[in-house]
């Protein structure tokens, strides 16, 4: 059957549902992309799937949002692009300000807190398992684990995390051109697998708007840094540049445009900001911050809302601590997720001539291996403060090794894990 054209309605209804529905972080809402996308409805054929995911693995930021910005984009021109993406962060947001507040306010309760010393044992064998899951597919070769565990010496040595990745993306560019061998499967591979004809298929030619313009990439460009500017200037005159929310809108920007790997590799940067440096929150926060990210769809990173919020929420910019958490959560998202609608709707074209191009995933290829041992060094973080709060936790650390049995052996979901490790935790801590 040869599939029809999609109405703008049509897919703001199914973005709308995914938002709401994409848990399981980035694999899991890749996953469900391409099972609703390229198998189901055949909106677009899996090698132009695959091809539009390997450049957004390229850019910092989200590579699930961005993903579904492209295929919103290539649907429906700008503002199906727009509406993709937002309607993926939205729900999430609205989420975690509301979780993120009960937090705040009834997080000592104590089957609240017994949820969390369940969850957190959880939190730390989900990124083990983030780690093996990457490494299992992208560590084919002796040079790429060479890498893998260079970035995590390199991390824990506390070299900047941005210097990591140009590094890495410099030794897959050159091992693309010296050694094609070893760096010619990177990103995600296409297969020969076919659903039938899509409405944007292998032979599609590449829509009017997607096709490379230079005074269109620069209208982009330019209203994009328009909207940066205009609103991190409004913070600025409201609160003065030393603000929190001023410091947090430049900090997000920095973060969203410097870090590469998905969430779990963004991650340390943040923890060593938002904790370290400017001291939003405390390191227990952050961990349970995770732990709530992970129980709401939407792209993991929005950790980022529940730090904006726990800073706003202990700030004194307002006398209601719930608004002053929401303007905190909505500045950390904003300023987190402007420049990946920015790289699609300004890199897309570019990209759109790229099939096939090993200079292309080459770069990608030594990328994804560092990102397994920066992903690593996270696990390292998380577990010295839920395995050590004040002394070995054993019982921390059994229920840890559990989890990760039943992620990695039996392949259960991250939901049901999270679940019966919250449940465990609070019974342990109310009749233990």
């Amino acid at each position: 059957m040869e599939p029809r054209g999609v109405p703008l309605g049509e897919a703001f209804r199914f973005w709308l549902k995914l938002g709401f529905i994409s848990f399981g972080g980035p694999a899991g809402q890749i996953a469900i992309m391409h099972q609703e996308l390229v198998e189901r409805r055949r909106w677009i054929s899996e090698r132009r799937f695959l091809h539009a995911l390997n450049y957004c693995m390229l850019l910092p930021g989200p590579e699930a949002t961005q993903l579904a910005t492209y295929i919103g984009w290539m649907m429906h021109r700008t503002w199906g692009g727009i509406v993709a993406g937002g309607l993926f962060v939205l729900p999430s947001l609205f989420i975690l300000i509301g979780l993120s507040y009960l937090y705040m306010a009834y997080g000592s309760v104590p089957a609240v807190a017994g949820l969390l010393y369940g969850i957190k044992p959880a939190v730390v064998a989900i990124v083990l398992a983030a780690a093996w899951r990457i490494g299992s597919r992208a560590l084919k070769h002796p040079a790429l684990w060479a890498i893998s565990v260079a970035a995590f010496v390199a991390i824990l040595l506390d070299v900047p995390f941005p210097l990591i990745v140009i590094a890495a993306g410099v030794v897959g560019a050159l091992g693309g051109r010296f050694a094609p061998r070893v760096f010619a499967a990177g990103g995600h591979a296409s297969t020969d697998k076919r659903y039938g004809p899509a409405l944007i298929d292998d032979d599609t030619p590449v829509p009017e708007h997607a096709r490379y313009r230079s005074s269109r990439v620069l209208f982009f460009f330019l209203t994009g840094l328009a909207i940066w500017a205009g609103v991190l200037l409004a913070l600025f005159l409201l609160f003065g540049w030393d603000g929190m929310l001023t410091q947090m809108g430049w900090f997000f920007t920095k973060a969203a445009l410097l870090t590469f790997g998905g969430a779990y590799a963004v991650l340390p940067y943040v923890y060593q900001a938002a904790v370290e440096q400017y001291q939003w929150l405390s390191a227990a926060q952050m961990i349970d911050g995770l732990a709530l990210g992970e129980t709401t769809p939407g792209p993991l990173i929005m950790v980022v809302a529940f730090v904006g919020f726990v800073g706003g929420w202990q700030s004194s910019i307002w006398d209601s601590v719930f608004l002053a958490g929401a303007a905190g959560a909505s500045v950390a998202t904003f300023f987190t997720f402007l420049p990946s609608f920015l790289f699609i709707l300004v890199g897309g074209p570019l990209v759109e001539s790229t099939h096939g191009d090993l200079k292309f995933t080459a770069p990608l290829t030594g990328i994804t291996a560092a990102v397994v041992g920066v992903i690593a060094s996270l696990a390292v973080f998380f577990a010295e403060h839920v395995f050590y709060p004040r002394g070995i936790d054993w019982i921390a650390i059994a229920a840890s090794a559990i989890a990760l049995i039943a992620l990695v052996r039996y392949k259960v979901s991250l939901i049901p894990v999270i679940l019966a490790s919250g449940a465990a935790g609070m019974l342990y801590t109310l009749w233990g």
